[in-house]
C-alpha cells in the first residue's frame, strides 16, 4: 500500500505542480493584460485547489507510514537524529501545509472579489507565495537538506 501511495504521489505531485504554474500564467497575462476573469480560468483556479487538496491528503496519508518519519520520532529528542529524518519529519510537512494554506486563502478570496483584475492579482499573489514554499520544501537533487530524485524509476 505504502509503494502505490508512493508512485501515486510522485506522479501527482507534477500534475499539482502544472496545475499550478497555469493558475500563475492565466493569473499573470491576465492581470497584466486585464482581461476578462472566464470560466476556465475560474475551473483552472478551482481545480488548482482541489489537485493540491488531494495531494495534501495523499502526503499526510505517506507521512504516517514513513520509514523518516518513523525514524524521526525514534529519534528526534536524541544525537542520533539526522537532517534527512529532520527534513522528512518536520520541515517539509509544515512548509508544504503552509503552501496548501496560501493556494487555499488565495482560492477562496479570489472566488470572492468582484472585480476580474483584483481576481487576477489575488490569485497572482498568493499562488506565487504558494510556489516560493513549495521549491524551497522540496527535496532537490542537489540539496544539502535531503535530496531525491525528481523522477523515480519504480
Amino acid at each position: 500500500m505504502y509503494t502505490l501511495l508512493l508512485q501515486f504521489h510522485s506522479l501527482f505531485r507534477w500534475l499539482v505542480l502544472f496545475a499550478l504554474l497555469l493558475a500563475l500564467f492565466r493569473s499573470f497575462t491576465g492581470y497584466y493584460k486585464q482581461t476578462v476573469f472566464t470560466k476556465t480560468d475560474n475551473a483552472i483556479r478551482h481545480w488548482t485547489a482541489t489537485l493540491s487538496h488531494i495531494q495534501l491528503v495523499i502526503g499526510m496519508l505517506l507521512y504516517t507510514q514513513s520509514p523518516f518519519v518513523t525514524y524521526f520520532y525514534d529519534t528526534y529528542k536524541t544525537d542520533k537524529l539526522t537532517i534527512e529524518a529532520l527534513f522528512f519529519g518536520a520541515i517539509h510537512i509544515v512548509l508544504m501545509f503552509f503552501a496548501i494554506v496560501f493556494i487555499s486563502i488565495g482560492s477562496a478570496k479570489a472566488k470572492r472579489v468582484t472585480a476580474d483584475r483584483d481576481k487576477f492579482k489575488t490569485m497572482l499573489v498568493w499562488f506565487f507565495i504558494a510556489l516560493v514554499i513549495i521549491f524551497i520544501a522540496i527535496p532537490w537533487p542537489f540539496s544539502p537538506l535531503a535530496n531525491r530524485p525528481l523522477l523515480r524509476p519504480f
